[in-house]
């Protein structure tokens, strides 16, 4: 079977300005594959390409195996998108939102009245069908949004920046719904994040992106380990660098570092190393305060790649966005 997405270079500028480069992916059907970068890394901009809103100035891609520059009339029908911004007609209920989303992709009659109160009902809103939007919470239009980007059996569905603006419990409803959606319908999701914590919750595979590039693309877990693994920090009631010795002949050890009376040592698998190096300590004499497990995060994971944090390259690209405005103001 064909993937779900493919690109091959893929690339877009606005003028002297390089939004995406060379972007190559592949994303297999019934995956949750995330975009994960700051603000103007570029994600957006790739969603755009992949929906047919923006035409690529290089390079291909294919939906489902349809080309986005010669068949866009078959990819619109294929593929759900969810913008950032609000998109429901807050004057017409949840219902008729959906019914005339469903009317306007050729969903027939019948297909429309049993599919609604099932998608509904899927993202708790069943009960709210016939009110109107403007009465719902932020979180509650999200839910509708997806729920309807759902109704006519696409083959992809596009989030972008799915839970931007929503507070933490809300967040974590919404990627409770859009799990629940994908196993029921065993659809394929591509969404954009800078969250972090999104990416980690909803997503089996991300690609990391940065100044329109891609940096680094795997299943989070896998992307985390290439950093080397768990941390196990030992903090010891003496002196700990006579206790090298100790690790240095182990085969599970990656990396150890001793700093005053804190021991930090780099493995794979930190929860089931732990009794192992707590039992070496002991037989050697060696009294331990206390012990603490830090796995890698994805963070790290990007700082690895780029050498900075992902609020310090948001803040970097604001700045950029800044210099550009004024130096457009100065040319008029």
């Amino acid at each position: 079977m064909q993937p779900a997405v493919t690109t091959s270079g893929l690339g877009r500028r606005f003028g002297q300005v390089t939004a995406v480069e060379g972007l190559d992916l592949t994303i297999e059907r019934g995956e949750i594959f995330g975009l994960l970068g700051p603000n103007g890394a570029g994600k957006t901009t790739t969603i755009s390409m992949l929906a047919t809103l923006l035409s690529p100035t290089s390079g291909s891609a294919t939906i489902v195996g349809h080309n986005v520059i010669r068949e866009k009339d078959a990819i619109r029908r294929s593929i759900g998108l969810v913008f950032q911004d609000p998109s429901s007609d807050e004057e017409l209920s949840a219902w008729e939102n959906m019914d005339f989303h469903g009317r306007l992709y050729g969903v027939p009659r019948d297909l429309r009245r049993e599919r609604i109160p099932q998608l509904l009902q899927m993202v708790d809103l069943l009960d709210r069908a016939r009110d109107r939007v403007k009465t719902f919470s932020g979180g509650m239009k999200r839910r509708l949004e997806i729920a309807r980007g759902f109704l006519h059996h696409p083959s992809v569905l596009f989030l972008d920046e799915p839970t931007t603006g929503l507070d933490p419990q809300t967040r974590r409803a919404i990627w409770d719904h859009i799990l629940l959606i994908n196993d029921k319908e065993g659809l394929t999701i591509l969404l954009t994040t800078h969250s972090m914590e999104e990416a980690d919750a909803l997503c089996g595979r991300i690609a990391i992106m940065d100044h329109g590039r891609l940096i680094a693309i795997g299943r989070p877990s896998q992307l985390k380990d290439e950093l080397g693994g768990d941390v196990i920090s030992l903090e010891m009631e003496d002196d700990p660098r006579s206790l090298e010795p100790l690790f240095n002949d182990r085969g599970w050890v990656k990396g150890l570092r001793v700093r005053d009376k804190r021991m930090d040592i780099t493995v794979e698998g930190g929860e089931g190393h732990i009794p192992e190096m707590l039992s070496m300590l002991e037989r050697a004499g060696a009294r331990t305060r206390s012990v603490t497990l830090k796995k890698p995060t994805l963070e790290e994971v990007f700082i690895h790649h780029t050498g900075r944090g992902i609020r310090d390259a948001e803040g970097s690209e604001v700045d950029r966005m800044r210099q550009r405005r004024k130096a457009f103001g100065r040319r008029r």
